[in-house]
């Protein structure tokens, strides 16, 4: 059977763009090089960035995704056993924050106003990320600019906050370091930035839009995990009549001349499409599933060029019971939100700077979550708790064992007693999640979220609207715009771009 259009890869992206290539009316074929979908999703802490255009129009609450938004947002604690709480109400939050000792001269009152002007710059942004970016060619550069400044015309700060370092965005707001921290972690989290280095203002500029929130971040968490939000896109892919096939690993994208006609798998079978749609990472669409005559040397060159090393690390811990942090006094209401291991600006500095040389930081900048507190599906059989963590930097090459010693020495710092909790770690490096999950260079983003790899950049210049090299190639995954996080942006806007071109004419499908 000729399908119209094959997707590679069936994570959260792969499957968002298959869900709205089938309600297009496209017969649509799946392929998954693993047991499971959901890819990297499976290593999300929290799916606050999850599109509400994209759960809407899908029906993934029909489809039986719940979702659970603790009224905590963030918890900060220091070594010395204080802390700082944000909540999703900002009143709230500057109450509190009038009272803590770590706050300095008139952030609290400042607090709520802040938290609107950073509201308001993120709306402005919001445009940005939701439409297929204009080509910056040289024959279209004029109304290409336009077409960029029009839609964030509403607020000229964005464009004066984006190129900054998020450390002298923060020291703009506040006085309080911890408060700054606190904040600024959010504009490095899942990069090998540190927060001195310009376009990190940019990182949290986008999360903030993505989510909906201000200085406090999300908190959202899926009901039964972030496999939950891959099965309700499943479901979604599957009752327009999409196919999804499971341990099929695509090797190849079958051409004739310049135009896409198919897939070859793993085992030498072939799966004929006029469309093909990657939801991999822009190295290994370029490099590894096209022969270099496809795409030429200087191509070739610029593909490798992209950076897309990743400096993360992900650690799951079984807990005995609830860790101990002494700030968070009320029964746990406090820690079912991110907590948040960055006491300070500077600690933030010499966390990252490793990644600078491929190296792990001995301290390294944590986010923690405990799924388990806001989802009772989630608890490991018995007692105990199960925590979830985000740290960086992380070398490539790092040892899973001394990255998971470090992550609890950490902890134990933060939270007495934590390491003695422990019944059970699994740990994943870059180099782990490169073998796990296919992402050329460990990166959870596909690609760094640099300002130079973003929007019409994203994955590079004259490849930023989805379209690849090929007539009826395009990628879809979070190394296309608006990038990476539990969103489904680039896949929802990878299939308008292709609905598009088919009715402009540039495609045809199987007849």
């Amino acid at each position: 059977m000729k399908y119209d259009a094959i997707v590679i890869g069936a994570g959260h992206n792969g499957l968002v763009c298959a869900a709205y290539l089938g309600r297009a009316g496209l017969r649509t074929l799946v392929l998954e090089a693993r047991e499971a979908v959901g890819g990297m999703a499976d290593l999300a802490l929290t799916v606050g960035r999850l599109s509400p255009t994209v759960a809407r129009e899908l029906g993934l609450r029909r489809h039986g995704l719940r979702l659970v938004q603790p009224e905590v947002r963030v918890f900060a604690p220091q070594p010395d056993g204080r802390g700082l709480t944000l909540w999703g109400d900002a009143a709230l939050t500057a109450r509190e924050l009038a009272d803590n000792p770590l706050v300095e001269g008139e952030d609290a009152d400042r607090y709520a106003t802040v938290d609107g002007e950073l509201r308001a710059i993120a709306r402005s942004l919001g445009p940005v990320l939701s439409r297929i970016p204009p080509d910056f060619s040289w024959t279209t550069t004029r109304a290409a600019m336009r077409a960029a400044a029009g839609v964030a015309r509403s607020d000229e700060r964005l464009w004066h906050f984006m190129p900054m370092a998020v450390r002298d965005l923060l020291e703009g707001w506040f006085e309080s370091d911890a408060l700054r921290a606190a904040v600024a972690a959010r504009g490095l989290l899942y990069t090998a930035l540190g927060p001195r280095m310009p376009g990190t203002s940019g990182v949290l500029l986008t999360d903030a839009a993505s989510s909906n929130s201000g200085l406090a971040g999300q908190s959202v968490f899926a009901r039964g995990g972030p496999a939950a939000v891959s099965a309700a896109l499943a479901d979604a892919v599957r009752e327009d009549g999409g196919e999804i096939r499971t341990a099929a690993r695509v090797i190849h994208v079958k051409r004739t001349g310049d135009r896409t006609t198919g897939v070859v798998l793993e085992g030498g079978e072939e799966v004929d499409a006029n469309v093909v749609v990657s939801n991999l990472d822009p190295k290994t669409t370029l490099l590894d599933l096209l022969e270099p005559e496809a795409i030429g040397p200087r191509l070739s060159w610029r593909a490798a060029n992209i950076r897309q090393a990743g400096a993360t690390a992900s650690v799951t811990f079984t807990l005995r019971a609830l860790p101990v942090f002494p700030a968070a006094y009320d029964d746990g209401r406090r820690l079912r939100g991110r907590i948040l291991i960055a006491p300070s600006t500077r600690y933030l500095d010499l966390a990252m700077r490793p990644s600078r040389y491929g190296a792990s930081a001995e301290q390294p900048l944590l986010e923690m979550t405990i799924p388990s507190l806001v989802d009772e599906s989630q608890l490991p059989s018995g007692a105990g708790q199960v925590a979830r963590v985000v740290a960086q930097a992380t070398a490539f090459e790092a040892d899973a064992k001394a990255i998971g010693d470090v992550v609890t020495r950490t902890l134990d710092q933060f939270a007495p007693g934590f390491a003695e909790l422990v019944t059970d770690r699994k740990v994943f490096t870059p180099r782990d999640i490169q073998r796990e999950y296919g992402a050329a260079g460990g990166h959870p983003m596909h690609a760094e979220v640099a300002l130079d790899q973003w929007f019409e950049w994203r994955p590079m210049h004259g490849l930023g609207g989805y379209r690849m090299p090929l007539d009826g190639l395009y990628l879809c995954g979070s190394g296309a715009h608006p990038g990476g996080g539990v969103t489904g942006a680039p896949g929802r806007l990878a299939a308008a771009r292709i609905v598009g071109d088919l009715k402009k004419g540039r495609l045809k499908v199987a007849a």
